[in-house]
């Protein structure tokens, strides 16, 4: 079982992955400077577990087995479950100003305990007994999962099998009695690089004609016939400089990457959905919104520590008394305790599935997305007012350390005299890293893109909003409708 930082690092050295960067296939991912920043974030969910102060965060006690498992591999089995989990993820986000990669995974088991229990009841299947048991080898050995979703899609008018080429969409390819064969591939794919496993599902409700397509399963992340494509990021060539000021955020970090799928081999036992083409889109909604409801943890951590270095690095400019430099800062901590406040009253209005496991709150989980695809940016933008300029026209780190230019830009570039010029640069660069550079991935296009762009909120939000009993109410207070009524003076 992987219990510390350590083990988890030591597990990833004996997993053979395919990776490709910068047209090169990499033969040391775990070691390399552009990828270990994420598995030092990834780490912290294991270091965090060990910590007394947070096991009752980041623990909980399996239904599958009784033992106290790390959160991240856990069914909720009530709402208090669905309420840590959200302050689980604040705490990660406090812990490391990035994505800890752990999230994704942890919503698609809760989503697909739900749907293939359905399943089960419906068809007379066994899809939920395989998922509990792979699950529980999950929990046992303390796996990071990957969820794979979301799919190229090529040309967004046609349906899967429209496409001119069928393999634009993840796709059974062939089947034989130990299991079957899928070809494909999936983007934007967080912490890819991080997981032991992939657990793939479907990205899209589908019509019969695209049967081949509902598929979700586990491979291991070393399966023949995987292959990494690492994806870039802004600023992200600073990690090989060998510096540890211009990155930003030197420990932590979290990547995306392509994964591609070349006629994989899935055992029978390893299968949880195989043609059935009416339970894949509630699989979609369901992980959508316990994702979506995600966010109100992870975004907000990320946001205190953008908050932090801005008080900082006002204090640090000696600004930091000025009223409107006071107000800018209230505000975004208005905007990030809202997104809590989100992710809680989500989590809290939580209800029971037939299978026992709880379901997040399907409104306010989209609610939360949709301020989550606008709030950080916002955050952000006042972030970068209050840094000013010098976040991005200052000089590199190898300039500071010049003997010539060095003690000129030590002279010039100081701010507050209780502060030294190093901690002012710091404190900017940890700025521009998380609005700007790589860390900007996470918190602002993930937070517009990532579980869905934010029309896939506003649909579902038209669609559970009871929009037609609203206006009942209304009409009924505007005497538009009978109904019957107290008399005056009863």
């Amino acid at each position: 079982m992987i219990r510390t930082q350590e083990d988890y690092l030591e597990s990833l050295r004996g997993i053979r992955k395919r990776v490709f960067m910068f047209g090169e296939e990499i033969d040391d991912y775990v070691d390399h400077p552009m990828i270990r920043p994420s598995l030092n974030a990834v780490g912290m969910t294991y270091q965090l577990a060990n910590d007394p102060e947070h096991t009752e965060l980041m623990t909980a006690e399996s239904n599958l087995t009784g033992r106290r498992v790390n959160r991240f591999t856990h069914l909720h089995q009530n709402t208090q479950d669905l309420v840590n989990k959200v302050k689980m993820q604040r705490l990660l986000g406090q812990c490391t100003a990035c994505c800890f990669q752990r999230c994704v995974g942890m919503d698609s088991f809760n989503a697909l305990d739900v749907i293939t229990y359905q399943m089960d009841l419906d068809l007379g299947t066994e899809y939920n007994q395989r998922f509990r048991k792979y699950l529980a080898h999950v929990q046992e050995e303390n796996l990071v999962v990957d969820g794979a979703m979301t799919d190229p899609k090529g040309d967004r008018r046609l349906s899967p099998s429209q496409q001119a080429d069928p393999d634009l969409y993840l796709r059974i390819v062939d089947e034989n009695e130990d299991g079957l064969f899928i070809r494909g591939a999936k983007l934007h794919q967080t912490g890819a690089l991080s997981a032991h496993e992939i657990l793939v599902m479907p990205t899209r409700s589908l019509r019969e004609e695209d049967r081949d397509y509902a598929v979700a399963c586990a491979v291991p992340a070393d399966a023949e016939g995987i292959v990494y494509v690492y994806g870039r990021q802004a600023s992200d060539t600073r990690k090989l400089e060998g510096g540890k000021i211009d990155v930003g955020n030197y420990q932590f970090g979290g990547h995306e990457a392509m994964i591609i799928f070349q006629d994989v081999f899935v055992p029978w036992e390893w299968v949880f959905m195989c043609r059935e083409i009416h339970y894949a889109g509630g699989l979609v909604e369901l992980f959508a919104a316990h994702h979506r409801a995600s966010y109100g943890g992870c975004k907000v951590g990320v946001g205190d520590v953008l908050i932090g270095a801005v008080q900082a690095v006002a204090k640090a400019q000696g600004t930091e008394k000025a009223s409107h430099i006071k107000d800018k800062i209230v505000e975004m901590v208005h905007l990030n305790e809202t997104l809590f406040a989100c992710g809680l009253a989500t989590s809290y209005e939580g209800v029971r599935a037939q299978s026992g496991t709880y379901m997040i709150d399907y409104l306010l989980a989209n609610i939360t997305k949709l301020n989550v695809t606008r709030f950080p940016y916002e955050i952000a933008r006042i972030a970068q007012d209050i840094a000013g300029g010098l976040m991005v026209t200052m000089p590199s780190e190898q300039d500071f350390n010049h003997p010539e230019v060095g003690p000129l830009l030590e002279k010039y570039l100081v701010g507050s005299e209780d502060f030294t010029t190093e901690h002012r640069q710091r404190l900017l660069r940890l700025i521009e890293n998380i609005t700007l550079g790589a860390g900007g991935v996470g918190y602002l296009v993930e937070s517009l893109h990532g579980a869905g762009s934010p029309m896939a909120q506003r649909i579902m939000i038209t669609r559970l909003a009871e929009l037609d009993a609203k206006e009942e109410n209304a009409l009924k207070i505007a005497g538009l409708l009978e109904e019957p009524s107290a008399q005056a003076g009863d």
